[in-house]
């Protein structure tokens, strides 16, 4: 059976909090469990926080930003590798790490205060493992590390929680060669298992109720993949 439990208590989180401890504190991990964390969680913890103060806004920001406050744009544009489509003040962009998702991952929801903005890890990949390892040291359990932030879908309204950082955890599960009941072979069937995973936690975890942590238990998905294979391949993006 397969259980979705929230991590309630957790304070509001700040640069060098130990996540690892305030989360073994509160839960009782089992192994096998897939730990799910809000990647705000991990981003402010890491201090990836900017303070619109701090911002110059460049003539490109103030364009995009169709009067809109352009130091948030200026963010956007630091973080982009690359714009994919602009209506401003909307941006979908590349970001460094390759998702493409809106205002390149920058959001001012939950953020620290009102003049801050929140960016997503700088290898987030990185930061689940440095959970995982962490939350091994302080609890014995071996359990797998999702990092969670919620994207867009193309041709589907509303948003879902999708893996941005992985460890411990088979992030996609290849089908292909398999033969359903009638007998027929798949031949390009990939399940996004981390996303899924990780959009199933969203349903505890919520947008507004303070519960940046939960853990998803009864699952055999352990393995070593990373957050990053889910991103497609260039030569395989139909749409860049």
């Amino acid at each position: 059976m397969i259980s979705i439990l929230p991590v309630e208590g957790l304070p509001e989180l700040a640069e060098g909090d130990d996540l690892a401890a305030l989360v073994a504190e509160r839960a009782e991990l089992e192994d096998g469990d897939v730990v799910v964390v809000a990647q705000k969680a991990i981003s402010k913890i890491e201090g990836r926080v900017v303070r619109l103060g701090d911002v110059e806004p460049s003539d490109e920001a103030r364009t995009l930003a169709a009067g809109t406050d352009p130091r948030r744009l200026e963010v956007i544009l630091r973080e982009s590798a690359r714009l994919v489509r602009t209506r401003p003040p909307l941006v979908i962009s590349e970001t460094q790490h390759g998702f493409v998702c809106a205002s390149a991952g920058v959001d001012q929801s939950n953020a620290p205060a009102p003049d801050m903005l929140v960016l997503l890890p700088v290898d987030p990949d990185a930061s689940a493992a440095r959970l995982r390892d962490e939350l091994r040291e302080r609890t014995g359990r071996e359990v797998g590390v999702l990092v969670a932030d919620s994207f867009g879908r193309a041709w589907r309204q509303g948003t879902t929680d999708v893996a941005i950082g992985a460890a411990g955890v088979r992030v996609l599960l290849d089908l292909e060669g398999d033969r359903d009941r009638v007998g027929y072979e798949l031949h390009a069937t990939v399940i996004a298992l981390a996303d899924e995973i990780a959009g199933a936690a969203q349903l505890v975890m919520g947008k507004l109720d303070a519960v940046p942590v939960a853990i998803v238990r009864g699952l055999d998905v352990a393995g070593e993949g990373r957050a990053v294979e889910i991103v497609m391949p260039a030569d395989r993006d139909l749409f860049r």
